[in-house]
């Protein structure tokens, strides 16, 4: 790997001043001094280097976000509750089908019905929505359009905030077909 001349050094120390990292890693930085410039080198600055500098002279600062989100909750349950739903052992307080549904009219049942659930206060919904699409079938699907939508209609519905985890039922319940939404408990 060749090394920087001055000028790109120089160029390069300024770019990354300009440059937010993704994640803080603490990494020792070695400041770069380049040598002093030479008098033929002050003189002639490259094409590259002219346009870089005019480019960054003229950037406009990037906008800041003006509220933090907020971080997201966690979709996790203690082991108690994924022990007793993996066995088959909890009992859904409501089930909601929707077998034999359009998108749209699919979409407004689980709405609906989530809303429902969340009033009488009921822990566990399942929700019946038909075997997921084989993994060797091309989009459009076949079958299991509903159930290739529903984590995304969860994620958003006005009820997302309701929802504490959503787990694949136990066969007894309909295996691949139907899906334990656990409700987070009223307060």
């Amino acid at each position: 790997m060749r090394q920087l001349n001055p000028d790109e050094a120089d160029l390069w120390a300024r770019v990354m001043a300009t440059v937010k990292p993704l994640r803080a890693v603490a990494t020792p930085v070695r400041p770069v001094a380049p040598p002093p410039p030479t008098a033929a080198a002050a003189a002639k600055p490259t094409k590259a280097s002219k346009a870089l500098t005019r480019a960054m002279a003229t950037r406009a600062p990037a906008p800041q976000p003006l509220v933090a989100s907020p971080p997201p909750r966690q979709n996790t349950l203690d082991g108690s509750w994924d022990k007793r739903l993996t066995r088959g052992i909890v009992n859904p307080d409501a089930s909601l089908d929707l077998h034999g549904h359009t998108l749209s009219s699919a979409y407004a049942m689980l709405d609906d019905g989530l809303g429902r659930a969340i009033a009488r206060g009921d822990r566990v919904l399942l929700l019946v929505t038909g075997k997921p699409p084989r993994p060797e079938s091309e989009r459009p699907h076949a079958r299991g359009a509903i159930r290739a939508a529903i984590a995304d209609w969860l994620a958003a519905s006005r009820h997302a905030d309701a929802i504490a985890a959503v787990r694949g039922a136990h066969p007894r319940h309909g295996g691949q077909g139907a899906l334990y939404i656990v409700l987070r408990k009223g307060r």
